[in-house]
């Protein structure tokens, strides 16, 4: 007997700093991302994640995760990772660590998600200069 894929939904996905497992199981998504504050550059970023939920879909998939530069071309960070969904009103959580990430240039960066090679999801991750703060 076959059984029928049903691509899934990306229910959700957020840039943070770290993602933590709570004893009840539960996860606790560490700093928020939506801007990357630099005096200067290049910039280290110790550790960033990305977090993403799968739903109302069945079959075994592959998510493909990266961060590109300003550019379009370059990928700072990659990361694929294989899951399955075993019926429509399950989901799956992935998450994917990066450590020492680095970015040479301001301007917008993008993450993108990709569902068996298919870009699912695209969102902006601006790097921005900031001034230093001058005692008075």
């Amino acid at each position: 007997m076959e059984t029928t894929v049903i691509l899934p939904d990306l229910q959700s996905c957020v840039l943070c700093e770290d993602v933590r497992c709570e004893i009840n199981g539960m996860q606790t998504l560490v700093g928020v991302i939506n801007v990357i504050p630099a005096h200067s550059l290049p910039i280290n970023c110790m550790r960033l994640c990305i977090w993403s939920r799968w739903c109302s879909g069945s079959g075994k998939f592959r998510q493909k995760s990266r961060i590109i530069g300003v550019d379009e071309q370059q990928v700072l960070a990659q990361a694929e990772v294989e899951f399955e969904l075993k019926e429509m009103e399950g989901h799956a959580t992935n998450v994917h660590y990066f450590g020492g990430v680095q970015f040479q240039q301001f301007g917008l960066h993008h993450v993108e998600i990709f569902l068996e090679n298919e870009l699912r999801l695209r969102f902006p991750l601006p790097v921005v200069q900031i001034g230093l703060v001058q005692p008075q």
